[in-house]
């Protein structure tokens, strides 16, 4: 079996109408992909920057893939989450990325996006917070679904991405 290591970090956030966010981040893959070793899904701790508007988290992503095909290559699904000073949490954005598919060190910037929903429930996210979610989080890296909500652009999330591969070659991948 070809083997697939993803070792890097969630570096941290920027573009963002307030400050005071964290992460939940999660990896999909195809049928053909067992995880052997390392989380595939977790969450950040809360950032609050003093100086700038970039929010660092430095979370580690640390996961060891075994597959016997290509198909379903793996995606990091991202959200982004604002904590208030009550410590309630608003959905900011949501993201996704392929994980590069060449060996080496790669930076990456995942931009976001959130739902709009109608013009009352934008007025009420003004005055009250809170603001439509998704149902499923599914939608955030599947197909035509997502091409049919109304979104606005939010920030971006950095990665660090160290990729290693092996017996890909036995596969008709190049390394």
């Amino acid at each position: 079996m070809a083997e697939l290591h993803i070792i890097g970090q969630i570096v941290g956030a920027s573009g963002f109408p307030e400050s005071s966010l964290f992460c939940k981040w999660g990896v999909h893959t195809g049928g053909a992909w067992r995880l052997l070793s390392g989380l595939k899904e977790g969450q950040t701790q809360v950032d609050i920057p003093q100086i700038g508007d970039m929010a660092y988290w430095s979370h580690p992503i640390d996961l060891h893939y075994a597959t016997k095909g290509l198909q379903g290559w793996p995606k990091l699904h991202l959200q982004v989450w604002h904590q208030d000073s009550f410590g309630r949490s608003q959905m900011y954005g949501y993201g996704y990325c392929h994980v590069p598919s060449s060996p080496g060190h790669h930076r990456i910037s995942c931009v976001t996006w959130r739902p709009l929903g109608s013009w009352q429930e934008q007025l009420a996210q003004m005055f009250i917070g809170g603001g439509p979610q998704l149902r499923s989080p599914d939608i955030i890296y599947s197909g035509a679904d997502r091409y049919r909500l109304n979104t606005e652009a939010m920030g971006s999330v950095e990665l660090e991405l160290g990729i290693i591969m092996r017996h890909f070659d036995k596969y008709g991948v190049d390394g």
